[in-house]
């Protein structure tokens, strides 16, 4: 069994005999106020029982965790089983203020953007870009609140390249047959967080079977979506909250279309020539865009003036 799949306060019980002083000190504030342990970094637990951060490290890895990190996914873990969504909520935010809250949640999302620098795998990134390049066919899904994602991706990969499809559907019987043709000289895009999605880790295990490259963009080693994914790229993306943050997994999305671009910036070049060629000569931003003329905003309609 997985530490994430353990009781955490059960794993903290069978090593109390047995820590030190500060170790069952930190144990017992956790003990005591584990619905606002779950939330502290380990500075912020460390100063919230008078302990030096390292302490806190080396009670993680005393617990049999690889670091902190780990060991705060295990409590968030039996925290979010203990507690629904507007409990937790309630709990992190209850008695703060507005800016508070902005404070709060954006040095979360910022944490979560460190975390994913730390942990990212530049060989799988790399194999992931040059995957991408390669491919005949590129198809992409993220379902429900990964749809943008998904769609962020797929706007900036149809100017680098061509024949790329975002996948939508409601039902899994569609996802298989806009994916009818996949083959081994194609690849899949999975992005999925928890909760994760059942018709997309369907959708990757059909393109696996069709022997077609999969990449999956998801939180941990641990998700389902690893599964039938060759390349896995990761960010993290917990959030109490009834949403979830999509901050980490969305810079994440944006490092890999830049590094794309840097790979092929002769297609890029040409591409973006020729949509500028069509937007002229199709007037696609007729009444479309405002310029700013002495910081006035002035309506572009000039042709349509020209026409009365």
């Amino acid at each position: 069994m997985k530490k994430t799949e353990q009781n955490i306060l059960s794993i903290i019980e069978d090593h109390y005999p047995k820590m030190s002083k500060s170790h069952k000190a930190i144990a017992t504030y956790i003990k005591e106020h584990y619905d606002q342990a779950v939330f502290m970094t380990a500075a912020k637990l460390g100063e919230a029982t008078g302990i030096s951060e390292s302490t806190v490290v080396r009670f993680a890895a005393g617990l049999g965790f690889e670091g902190y990190p780990e060991f705060q996914e295990a409590l968030a873990l039996w925290v979010k089983n203990k507690l629904n969504s507007v409990q937790r909520i309630g709990v992190k935010y209850g008695n703060s203020t507005q800016s508070e809250v902005v404070n709060e949640v954006l040095a979360a999302d910022m944490e979560k953007i460190r975390d994913t620098i730390d942990n990212l795998d530049p060989i799988a990134f790399e194999a992931a870009v040059q995957t991408i390049i390669d491919a005949k066919n590129v198809y992409i899904l993220g379902v429900r609140s990964c749809e943008p994602l998904a769609e962020f991706l797929g706007f900036y990969l149809n100017m680098i390249r061509g024949n790329v499809y975002n996948l939508k559907t409601t039902s899994t019987s569609e996802l298989f047959e806009q994916m009818i043709r996949i083959s081994e000289e194609d690849v899949f895009i999975g992005i999925s967080f928890p909760r994760y999605s059942m018709r997309t880790l369907k959708a990757m295990e059909f393109a696996n079977d069709r022997n077609a490259k999969v990449i999956s963009i998801t939180d941990t080693v641990h998700s389902p979506m690893c599964l039938y994914s060759s390349c896995n790229l990761f960010a993290r993306s917990d959030m109490v909250s009834i949403v979830d943050s999509l901050v980490a997994p969305l810079s994440l999305i944006n490092a890999l279309v830049v590094s794309l671009c840097l790979k092929c910036p002769d297609e890029i070049k040409n591409n973006l020539e020729m949509l500028e060629s069509a937007w002229n000569n199709y007037q696609v931003y007729l009444n479309d865009e405002i310029n700013f003329i002495k910081d006035v905003p002035i309506l572009d309609n000039s042709l349509t003036r020209g026409d009365e």
